[in-house]
C-alpha cells in the first residue's frame, strides 16, 4: 500500500492537522464505543491523537496502534508513557495481527489517504472479532471543510495546476455521501451505521492558518512547495486576501464535518 498524505514534519503536521483530530478524537470514541477491558486496534495513527484519546478515554485492556509513516510512528512512540499502547509502522491493508485479535478497530482520518481503501477496511474487519466494531470516519474535504476549500478554490482559480488539485482533493476515496457506508456493507459488516462528526478550526492569525501548508505539509503543503517563486508569492498573498475576505488580519473560525461510519463483525 501506498498513502496519499506526505508528512516532512511531525511538528508541522500538528499545527496542519493534528490539533484538530485530537478534538475530533472524542466525538468519534463517543460514536465507535469503548467497554472496559477491550482490546483496540488504531489503523492510522499518526502523531497519536486517537491512541491516546483512548487512553484516557477508556479503562481498556490493550490498545495497538499502526501508521505507514515511520515519522508518524516515531513521535507516537516518543510521546508514549502507557504500558498498555504499542505502537508499530505497518500497512493498514496488510495488518500484522492474526484473525480476531481485537474488541475494535478504529480509523480516525485515514481511509481517504489509502488508494485501496476497501482493502484496509477488510483487512480490519479481519482482525476483529465476532461481535466486535469496525469504524472509521474521514473529512467531507467537498462540503464539509470550507477552511481548506477556501484555499484550494483560491489556487484553481488562478492555474490549471490548481484546478487540478482541486479535483483530487473534493473527491479523495470514502469522501462522498455514503460511500464508505457502502464499503462497509460490501466487506461484509452488518448493522452499519453512518453519521456527521463536527468540530470547530479555530485559527489565531493568518499566520496560524498558513505555516504548516506553506512548509509543505500534507497535499495542500505538497502542492504548494512545487510552485515556482513568482507563482508561489501570488498564491501566499491571494490565499491571505481570501483568509482575510476584506477585514483585518486575526482570529477566524470554521466549521468542519466529517463522515463516520460503524459496524459490527458477523
Amino acid at each position: 500500500m501506498t498513502s496519499s498524505f506526505n508528512v516532512n514534519d511531525a511538528a508541522g503536521y500538528e499545527q496542519l492537522m493534528g490539533r484538530w483530530s485530537q478534538k475530533l478524537a472524542l466525538p468519534f470514541i463517543d460514536f465507535a464505543g469503548l467497554a472496559d477491558g477491550e482490546r483496540i486496534l488504531d489503523v492510522g495513527c499518526g502523531t497519536g491523537s486517537l491512541t491516546f484519546a483512548l487512553a484516557r478515554t477508556g479503562n481498556l485492556g490493550e490498545i495497538a496502534a499502526i501508521d505507514y509513516s515511520d515519522v508518524f510512528v516515531a513521535e507516537a512512540n516518543r510521546r508514549n508513557t502507557d504500558p498498555r499502547i504499542k505502537i508499530q509502522q505497518a500497512d493498514a491493508c496488510a495488518l500484522p495481527f492474526a484473525d480476531a485479535t481485537f474488541d475494535r478497530a478504529l480509523a480516525l482520518l485515514v481511509l481517504h489517504f489509502v488508494p485501496e481503501a476497501d482493502r484496509a477496511v477488510a483487512e480490519m474487519r479481519r482482525v476483529v472479532r465476532p461481535g466486535g466494531v469496525v469504524a472509521a470516519t474521514v473529512w467531507d474535504h467537498l462540503g464539509g471543510m470550507p477552511g481548506m476549500r477556501m484555499m484550494v478554490d483560491t489556487v484553481a482559480a488562478l492555474s490549471e495546476g490548481g484546478r487540478q488539485l482541486r479535483a483530487r482533493y473534493c473527491f479523495q476515496p470514502m469522501m462522498q455521501p455514503g460511500e464508505m457506508k457502502r464499503t462497509f456493507v460490501e466487506q461484509g459488516l452488518v448493522d452499519v451505521a453512518e453519521t456527521q462528526l463536527m468540530i470547530r478550526m479555530d485559527y489565531q492569525s493568518f499566520e496560524d492558518y498558513w505555516t504548516p501548508i506553506a512548509a509543505g505539509e500534507g497535499p495542500l503543503g505538497k502542492y504548494v512547495a512545487a510552485l515556482e517563486p513568482v507563482e508561489r508569492a501570488r498564491t501566499d498573498a491571494a490565499v491571505r486576501d481570501a483568509y482575510e475576505a476584506g477585514r483585518a488580519d486575526g482570529p477566524r473560525s470554521f466549521a468542519n464535518v466529517a463522515w463516520a461510519c460503524r459496524g459490527m463483525v458477523p
